[in-house]
Parts: C-alpha cells; sequence; structure tokens
C-alpha cells in the first residue's frame, strides 16, 4: 500500500506558498534562512490543511524551479521536515507529508453534555440549538391523531413510511428536480443515511475523498468503517471547493466515494456555487466516483442575499436520475436535533440496495417521528419552524461574532452567511490546548484537529451560534481567559509548546 493518497504538484505548491507572504509578519520579526522559511510554510500549510497529510510533494528539482530557488535550499527545508516529523521518505516512492506522533490531540469528543452535567460549563461543542416550539409540541400532537392505522401493523417500514417517502419526493420536484418515492429511503437522522452509504459503496480499506475540514462526527464515522480518508482542502475564505484539488485527488487517488457539504459547510460555513457543483458532479462521474452531498445545512440561510431562491441549485440537481449522486437530507439541524430523521435520494436500485442491507443494521426509523416530520412538511408548520430556527441562529451568529471581535481581536474568521458554525483561526494558538484551557475556565469548545484527518488545523477551533445575548458575551469573555492561559504556558498537564508554530 503506498504511503499517500494524493499529490500537491511544484506549480501548485508554489502558489499556496506564496499567498502565506500576504499575512502581516509580527513586530520584530527577523527573516529567517531560505530553507527555513521554506520548511516552515509548508509545516504551516499542513497544519492548517491546505495541504493535506500523506500528500506527496514535488522531487526537489521540480519545486526548486516553480519557486526559482536553490535545490539545496529545497533539500535543506526537507530534511528539516523529516527531522520534525512533517515529512516522510522512502527511496523510490518519493516524500510525503505528515504530522509528529507527539503533535497535541483534540480533547474529547462532540457530543453534547447532558444538561444535568453542564452546571456553570458553557458548552460550545454541540451545533444544535433548543426545538423551534410550539412546532415541536404541535408536530407530536399531530403524529399522535395518526398513529391508530400504523399500530394495527406491524411498524416495520425500512424504506421509510410511504407518505413521508412520496412527500420528500415532492419536495425535492418542486425544487425543479423531479423525483419518484422509490428514490427516497427514510433513515434515522443524516448519521444513519451515511453510515449506511458507506457500508454499501465503501468497504473496509476502500478510499473516501473529504472535504478538509469536514464534519468531525462523519468522518470518525467513516474511520470505523475502516475507509482511507483523502483529504481535499477547501478554497480560501468562504469560497467552497478547489476544483483542481478535486479534479486531481478524483483521477488520482480514484476514491469509490466522496462526501461533500455544498450548503453552508459544517466547520467553515462555505457555500458551494452553481458552476462548482456543475463541474464536481462532472468531475465524479468522469472518475466513476458516488458523490455524497450531505444537504442537512441547505434551509438554514441566514442573509437575504442568499435567501431561497437566490441559493444555487441542490448538487443532485446536475444528476437527477440519481446515478452518481446520493443526497442525503435531515430534520435534525434545521428543525431539532432530537428529531432523528433523515433521508437518502438516489436512483431507484441504489435505494433498494440499501434497503436491503438494512435488514442487518437497524431494520427502520421510528413511525411516530416519520409522522411528526409528515405532519410538519403537510401542514406547512415545516417552513414556519425553519423560518424561527433561522431567526435564532441569525441572533445568535451576530452576538457571538461581535463577542469574539471585541474579546480576541487577534482571532480571524469569515463571517458565514448561513448554516450553524463559524470557522476561527485563534491567533496562532494550539486548539487542542485551548479546548483542555477552555474547560478549566468554563467554556467548552472543540479544537480544529477533530475536524480534518490526521492532526490537521491544530491552529483552529469552532464556535457554533448556540448561545446569544449575555452567554455569547461570557463565552467570548472565558475563550479570553483561555488563550491567556495557554499564552503563559498553563496548559493541562503542564506540558506542551505554548502555540503550535514559531
Amino acid at each position: 500500500m503506498a504511503q499517500w493518497t494524493s499529490a500537491v504538484g511544484a506549480a501548485q505548491l508554489a502558489r499556496l506558498l506564496k499567498s502565506q507572504q500576504d499575512r502581516p509578519a509580527g513586530p520584530g520579526t527577523r527573516r529567517p534562512p531560505a530553507y527555513r522559511a521554506l520548511a516552515d510554510g509548508i509545516r504551516l500549510l499542513v497544519l492548517e490543511g491546505r495541504v493535506p497529510v500523506a500528500a506527496r510533494l514535488p522531487a526537489e528539482r521540480e519545486l526548486a524551479m516553480a519557486l526559482t530557488v536553490s535545490r539545496t535550499t529545497v533539500a535543506a527545508a526537507y530534511e528539516a521536515l523529516r527531522a520534525e516529523g512533517f515529512l516522510e521518505s522512502r527511496r523510490g516512492a518519493g516524500s510525503w507529508t505528515a504530522v509528529p506522533a507527539g503533535n497535541p490531540l483534540p480533547a474529547r469528543g462532540l457530543e453534547p453534555l447532558p444538561p444535568e452535567a453542564l452546571g456553570s460549563m458553557i458548552d460550545l461543542g454541540c451545533a444544535a440549538l433548543p426545538a423551534p416550539e410550539p412546532w415541536l409540541t404541535r408536530a407530536v400532537q399531530g403524529a399522535l391523531e395518526e398513529l391508530p392505522p400504523y399500530a394495527h401493523t406491524h411498524g416495520d417500514y425500512p424504506a421509510g413510511l410511504p407518505a413521508l417517502r412520496a412527500v420528500i419526493a415532492e419536495r425535492y420536484t418542486a425544487r425543479g428536480i423531479p423525483t419518484m418515492p422509490e428514490q427516497i429511503m427514510v433513515t434515522t437522522g443524516a448519521m444513519g443515511a451515511i453510515d449506511a452509504i458507506c457500508h454499501l459503496f465503501g468497504g473496509r480499506g476502500e478510499r473516501i475523498a473529504v472535504e478538509s475540514p469536514s464534519y468531525a462526527n462523519i468522518l470518525q464515522l467513516m474511520r470505523e468503517a475502516g475507509a482511507r480518508l483523502v483529504p481535499v482542502a477547501m478554497a480560501e475564505g468562504l469560497a467552497g471547493w478547489d476544483l483542481d484539488r478535486w479534479r486531481q485527488v478524483l483521477r488520482e487517488a480514484a476514491p469509490r466515494i466522496a462526501y461533500v457539504v455544498a450548503d453552508f459547510h459544517n466547520p467553515t460555513g462555505a457555500l458551494a456555487d452553481e458552476d462548482q457543483r456543475r463541474r464536481l458532479v462532472e468531475a465524479a462521474r468522469s472518475a466513476g466516483t458516488v458523490l455524497v452531498a450531505d444537504e442537512t445545512m441547505s434551509e438554514l440561510w441566514l442573509d437575504e442575499d442568499v435567501a431561497g431562491a437566490a441559493m444555487p441549485r441542490p448538487v443532485c440537481g446536475f444528476d437527477p436520475a440519481g446515478s452518481t449522486v446520493i443526497t442525503v437530507g435531515s430534520a435534525s439541524k434545521a428543525f431539532w436535533a432530537g428529531m432523528r430523521i433523515g433521508w437518502v435520494r438516489a436512483a431507484p436500485d441504489v435505494v433498494r440496495s440499501l434497503v436491503a442491507a438494512r435488514a442487518y443494521a437497524d431494520l427502520g426509523t421510528p413511525v411516530l417521528e416519520q409522522l411528526a416530520v409528515n405532519w410538519l412538511f403537510t401542514t406547512g408548520g415545516w417552513e414556519q419552524a425553519v423560518e424561527l430556527r433561522r431567526a435564532q441562529a441569525r441572533e445568535n451568529r451576530d452576538a457571538l461574532v461581535a463577542a469574539v471581535r471585541r474579546e480576541l481581536p487577534e482571532w480571524e474568521f469569515a463571517v458565514p452567511k448561513g448554516g450553524l458554525t463559524l470557522w476561527v483561526r485563534a491567533g496562532g494558538l494550539s486548539g487542542s490546548r485551548l479546548a483542555e484551557a477552555g474547560e478549566r475556565v468554563g467554556v467548552r469548545v472543540p479544537s480544529g484537529p477533530r475536524f480534518g484527518v490526521d492532526g490537521a488545523f491544530e491552529g483552529y477551533v469552532r464556535l457554533p451560534f448556540t448561545v446569544q445575548g449575555a452567554v455569547a458575551d461570557e463565552a467570548a469573555a472565558r475563550l479570553a481567559a483561555a488563550a491567556r492561559v495557554v499564552e503563559s504556558g498553563g496548559t493541562a498537564g503542564g506540558e506542551g509548546p505554548r502555540t503550535f508554530v514559531a
């Protein structure tokens, strides 16, 4: 098995290194030797996920020509990276990026703390909001009224309730993508949908291309399924996907599956434009890769310039038959995390295969919750509930952004136009150390490496829009206190560097 899963060309690496030169240097910063600057630049690209871990780097001579430096400079930089654990090499196989074994590891998981365990802790670990009442109560009451006929059956519907499958198909058709109920399978949340897809198409040892960064829980699900993850760096800012990188990975790594979040990506909040969607579907079709498009955030637009009809066409709009694109949707983000209803849209034969495989997994999705979602869809309650959810998230986002800018002005982020998360570069501090220190001062925050493959994004944290007003102010104040702890070297256990960059 090869040690590398993708490759970075000399011209591409030169462009990435050049983009770093636009960042202002700190006061009194001395210019390092050329080889050291090159080594530091590559190391930072790896730690920020802009160059994936296990990516093959260009040969010394090729990179020297692209950078117009001597081959000796490149050789010395590569040697420094090998000594620091950021590069591995083997004669005849080239050199590929790595992360040192001692790199700080993420602190704890993304699972929400139970309410009784919170105490005075502000929990920013989970991107989920309270239920949009009164719509949850009304939906459950409506479901109970519809339950009696189903109670006289066995209650097992592996593909989902026919009524719910039909209404989900109608919703896609209304968005301009003709869909039959036979193209829909109801699942236990989006996680259940993606787990079923991975087991059907992935298989142990299969390659799955993923955005870098990506949703932490999905990455862990894929790892536990035995997949080999191939990270593809996102474009800078909130510009969506880097299509040159995607085409290269699909061509060279030949992944069986590619998993993407086109709509208000988790964690960055990026929104892929329509042209990017079309080109990625074309590239996946050419490569024979199954493109899994996660739409769980698609209705959570927060700004008017991306509202409703202004949103790009869904990814499946470029493959309406569902032969290349498998779409995953869910009620859990747009409505309530406790409503564990998701769905898959795909070609009918794919849906039949997923349903057949389900007999060895969870058999089916709870009937009462399906009836509740069906009630929301058919009565107009869904639209009103989601509008309430948007208002909550918009207010929370604006409060959190203002608080972080006030308390931590050196932290960098772009404000997304939708979704539930803010992806923050933490001023050169270790995200893992911040997570450790945060729990000591009363704020729980996930570190960047949870959203990367093999330790990337050590300089980031993810902040969800789950707190408002005074709580957002207090959360930012506690994050600032955690940052001071890390800057002073007072990390948990009293070990490790203050920051992750020199």
